[in-house]
């Protein structure tokens, strides 16, 4: 389905829009890491443990955290 290839065969935009996504993905996994971390246990939906867990799950798992699993100030 799909011919996988090695770095050097790559064309340097298709090599400068792997590093902006992989740096776009440890970015958003850095700060759902540390907005967990910082926040008290009754401001996240959910336990701690699993949303850093879920966080793992590339660029879906920090976006389910920032939509979902912090509390909204009443």
């Amino acid at each position: 389905m799909f011919n996988k290839k090695r770095w050097s065969e790559l064309g340097p935009f298709q090599q400068i829009a792997v590093i902006s996504l992989s740096l776009v993905q440890v970015g958003l996994l850095i700060a759902a890491l540390w907005d967990i971390r910082r926040r008290a246990d009754e401001e996240i939906n959910g336990s701690k443990a699993l949303w850093i867990a879920v966080s793992f799950i590339n660029f879906i798992g920090p976006i389910a955290y920032f939509s979902f699993g912090r509390k909204r100030p009443a």
